[in-house]
């Protein structure tokens, strides 16, 4: 990902800060404050019941290996119900790990430079999220993903974990697929680092839609610094 930040002169800071009636601690404050509650929310609305499974623009499909079930579902028995229970157990399970991605979050938003700053002040309407992914993606991947595969590996629903729910299609597939003969087998699982992805992808989104409220619904300014900070921009 380009890196977001650009140099500024200490002319064209005082001048967006004097403009601004904002000090170098308030503008760092501020956007640590719109990172904190976006990321909050997010994790929030995403651990709760259907918060992957029922909202289109986050929904977790099946890996790309097993894209090919799709096609030939017809010839699978029951296909049809166990993709859906298969993604269904795989929503879930992210839904389950969403929260956790509070703390791993609290504990990246802790440096940003007065340039950082400005930048994202003065950004697109999702430059935080931008600086925040860019600066956190892979650390926060590497510190989900085993939260990810502990929620694939629990009896979510009807005591069937995602992970075996997932195997339980995998092989269906392939012994309707007559050892090979009728269709190429699925020998590989990435269910743990797909899931893990697109969880992390899907929270990203919200985190950007909420920082674009933030910035231009004075009812998402929820304290005064978020007012100060965006209000007058």
């Amino acid at each position: 990902m380009a890196a977001l930040t650009v140099a500024c002169t200490k002319e064209e800071i005082d001048k967006v800060l004097n403009d601004g009636g904002l000090s170098n601690e308030e503008v760092i404050a501020g956007l640590k404050q719109a990172l904190s509650v976006g990321t909050d929310s997010s994790a929030t609305m995403l651990s709760k019941v259907d918060g992957y499974y029922k909202d289109a623009a986050v929904k977790i499909f099946l890996p790309d290996e097993a894209q090919a079930i799709y096609t030939n579902i017809s010839k699978v028995p029951g296909g049809s119900a166990l993709i859906e229970q298969t993604v269904l157990t795989i929503n879930r399970a992210a839904e389950d790990a969403a929260d956790e991605a509070k703390p791993i979050f609290i504990d990246a938003i802790t440096s940003m430079t007065i340039g950082d700053g400005l930048n994202i002040l003065n950004g697109a309407d999702t430059a935080a999220t931008v600086y925040l992914k860019d600066k956190t993606y892979d650390p926060l991947r590497v510190a989900f993903q085993p939260k990810i595969s502990a929620s694939l590996s629990k009896p979510i629903i009807l005591g069937i974990s995602a992970e075996q729910s997932y195997k339980d299609l995998i092989n269906a597939y392939n012994t309707a697929s007559l050892g090979g003969l009728l269709f190429e087998q699925i020998k590989t699982n990435s269910l743990s680092e797909h899931v893990t992805r697109k969880g992390l992808d899907g929270l990203f989104l919200k985190v950007a839609e909420k920082e674009k409220a933030i910035r231009s619904n004075p009812l998402e300014q929820v304290t005064d610094l978020l007012k100060k900070v965006f209000g007058k921009k």
